[in-house]
């Protein structure tokens, strides 16, 4: 079943490099970008790139050596 064409807010052609050009549309074939300023098209999902290392989703850092303190707070007292 087809889908609506979106446009995809910043994304930038790879073939002319216009800004907020790319659609996006998935029918029986798959999901494809399409540029509407100089028609190029690709499927998505042909090459699995791999995810870029952030601090968010790489492992434990075991050279870490930051000092780790749970903190309490006290509720102030109302004279």
């Amino acid at each position: 079943m087809a889908s609506p064409k979106r446009f995809i807010a910043g994304a930038v052609c790879p073939r002319c490099a216009e800004m907020d050009k790319i659609v996006m549309y998935r029918n029986d074939e798959g999901q494809f970008r399409e540029c509407v300023a100089c028609g190029y098209t690709d499927k998505q999902g042909e090459v699995q790139a791999a995810e870029l290392e952030t601090r968010v989703n790489k492992k434990q850092n075991e050279d870490d050596h930051t000092v780790k303190q749970v903190v309490f707070f006290k509720a102030r007292q109302e004279d």
